[in-house]
């Protein structure tokens, strides 16, 4: 009786386990095929955005038509470098440039003073500082809209500079919350062999946790980017000289002549992807290994 028993039950386990084994294929190319239909839907605004930049303006707003690689050329992206290269329109590499130096300065100065806080607020023990810790959490929950116009007041009268554009945003709570979290995951051990070598906190921090750290600096330098290269709202309130004007508000100055062209818009649009792409190209690496290990570990 047992043994009958026994012997369904391991037919029953390898039964189940054949119809794991089969139907893991089946799954993972659902998988595979829902994952390239959402892909595919993504991609089609970048798509109609390359094309139609390679376009004359008056196909790009033909509907479906406007994914058909005909009349292609890269006329728009001429005539975009050529309408921004006067001192009345302003010049389109000294746009770019500003838009480089702002995001690097966010970066860099992010980089260096969220690290160095969170590092603070995860590794070194002092009084407050879960307090502190609470309210860089309740400071992700404001909006910065919320306080630009409490900020446009207190610092009118630096309106116009490359200073007032970056400074605000070097230190950033959602970062901070990034690092603190990865520095959480970093074995106390490490910290304690450093310790008895000799090493202080400023030594442990710069030679032994920052280089254990990449994936997450890789993180954090993407995001601050992005969120640095696509700023509007704060350069709308305080830049009306061109010469320190950045990319994104130029762009809304330029799609506001009238008659308005779309294919150079396009191509406008085209260019200012284009470093975004580079930066994401050369951090990848990185950033695959944070959000992946941020997932294990979440």
């Amino acid at each position: 009786m047992s043994t009958n028993t026994s012997t369904s039950t391991n037919m029953g386990a390898s039964t189940g386990t054949r119809t794991g084994l089969t139907r893991t294929p089946l799954r993972r190319a659902l998988d595979y095929v829902v994952l390239s239909v959402l892909a595919f839907v993504f991609a089609l605004p970048v798509l109609y955005l390359l094309l139609g930049s390679l376009k004359p303006s008056d196909e790009v707003l033909n509907g479906l038509s406007g994914f058909l690689p005909t009349n292609l050329s890269f006329d728009n992206y001429s005539a975009v470098l050529d309408n921004l290269n006067s001192d009345s329109t302003g010049y389109f590499w000294q746009f770019m440039g500003v838009s480089l130096l702002l995001a690097f300065v966010v970066v860099t100065g992010g980089l260096f003073v969220n690290s160095m806080a969170a590092y603070g607020l995860s590794r070194l023990k002092w009084r407050g500082r879960e307090a502190v810790f609470t309210l860089v959490l309740l400071l992700m929950l404001v909006p910065f809209e919320s306080v630009a116009v409490p900020l446009f007041y207190m610092l009118n009268d630096q309106r116009n500079t490359l200073f007032i554009q970056a400074v605000p945003f070097i230190a950033n709570a959602f970062a901070v919350y990034q690092f603190h979290t990865f520095f959480r995951t970093i074995p106390p051990s490490i910290e304690e062999a450093a310790r008895l070598d000799g090493a202080g906190p400023w030594r442990t921090f710069f030679a032994i946790i920052i280089p254990m750290s990449k994936p997450v600096f890789a993180s954090v330098a993407i995001l601050t980017f992005l969120t640095q290269w696509g700023s509007f709202l704060w350069p709308v309130l305080m830049v009306s000289d061109p010469s320190v004007r950045p990319l994104p508000l130029e762009m809304s100055v330029f799609q506001g002549q009238q008659p308005p062209d779309w294919g150079q818009i396009l191509a406008f649009g085209v260019l200012l992807v284009l470093p975004v792409l580079v930066v994401f190209a050369f951090f990848q690496r990185w950033f695959v290994q944070g959000v992946a290990s941020s997932a294990v570990k979440g």
